[in-house]
């Protein structure tokens, strides 16, 4: 485990008060990377390695000049930009705010699903609701809304899960494999993208997917454009319904950044689910992304800063894990930890668990 953001104190008086007012203006330094992003500023300022002037600007983006200076300014306060005499260039920062997948995933996520409903963030850390959820129609949780939300929304929230989730299948798939599967379970298999992958990679093993129907309404279609019905199949089920049981059987039973979908309680009433549904030989493989398991402080950041998107958007109660904090549910549902492997992908931590009688 990495220490992250334990020596984060350590500015003067004066460093501080402008670390203060980066984030009383960071909706606006936000908006305005966004659009410089957006509208082709970044773009032009990119391939002209040289700089432009305003007017260059101008005639390349089709802007006005007074957007393009409230922009340029803007983003000079923010090192997005640099000026030399008249010309502007793009700095490093600029570069991974155009090119940079992960920042392109926050970003759009962050534009297209929460910065409205952030708005009631506040509200719903004292309701324990999601209050921004309004912002696209009345649901309890944006699980079920998924496949309505408008198309921008939908697209940003898909890259944004994968991104974090899809660099790590391919090894999370040679993990399992080599436990010799016949059947797997994917609890909240999503799209169906990871149990597509491994019916691919083993036509012997038969994968069944459970999920809330509207979100098996897209795996199926994914499933059919792939032809596997036949090694996929797909089990409707609500895992928080009091007469929900997990189904016996499996070899492996998985679950892909499912779990910090639910509270701390949630968690542990699934686990045990799970555990009764689990013989000796049955493995548990949770893969999570734990901020204190990352390489790189960045990692660490983004997934930490996640968390306020499950209190305003998702649920109201669900987090981003400690892992060790994680550790605790798995044994408080009486389960037992293996091992657990690190780094696979961007951020992801495999789980290897057993229910010990």
């Amino acid at each position: 485990m990495n220490r992250f953001f334990e020596e984060n104190d350590t500015c003067s008086a004066l460093e501080a008060q402008y670390n203060a007012q980066r984030i009383a203006f960071a909706p606006i330094i936000f908006q305005t990377a966004r659009s410089m992003r957006d509208l082709g500023v970044l773009k032009a300022l990119y391939e002209h390695k040289e700089g432009m002037s305003v007017d260059a600007l101008a005639k390349e983006t089709g802007l006005s000049r007074y957007g393009l200076i409230t922009l340029l300014e803007t983003a000079l306060s923010a090192d997005i930009v640099k000026q030399e005499d008249e010309r502007y260039f793009i700095t490093k920062t600029g570069y991974f705010l155009l090119n940079d997948p992960m920042t392109i995933a926050n970003m759009n996520y962050n534009h297209h699903v929460n910065y409205q409903g952030l708005f009631w963030l506040d509200k719903a850390i004292l309701s324990g609701k999601p209050e921004g959820l309004k912002v696209f129609g009345s649901w309890e949780s944006i699980y079920p809304a998924l496949s309505s939300l408008p198309e921008d929304a939908q697209q940003s929230w898909f890259r944004f899960d994968h991104f974090y989730s899809d660099s790590a299948f391919p090894e999370a798939v040679q993990k399992l494999l080599a436990l010799k599967p016949k059947r797997i379970l994917d609890v909240g298999g999503n799209t169906g993208k990871f149990s597509m992958l491994l019916a691919k990679s083993n036509q012997a093993l038969h994968v069944s997917i459970m999920d809330l129907p509207e979100q098996l309404a897209l795996a199926k279609v994914n499933i059919q454009k792939e032809g596997l019905e036949k090694h996929i199949s797909l089990l409707p089920a609500n895992v928080l319904s009091s007469e929900h049981h997990f189904p016996k059987g499996f070899d492996i039973i998985w679950m892909s950044q499912f779990l910090d979908c639910f509270s701390e309680e949630m968690i542990v009433m699934i686990l045990s689910k799970a555990k009764e549904a689990m013989d000796e030989n049955t493995r548990l493989c949770i893969m999570e992304p734990f901020w204190d398991r990352q390489r790189f402080e960045t990692s660490a950041y983004c997934i930490i800063n996640t968390s306020p998107y499950f209190t305003a958007m998702a649920n109201g109660y669900s987090k981003m894990y400690h892992s060790k904090d994680f550790i605790a549910l798995i044994e408080r549902a009486g389960l037992t930890i293996e091992a657990i492997d690190d780094h696979l992908g961007v951020c992801q931590s495999l789980l290897y668990i057993r229910h010990l009688a």
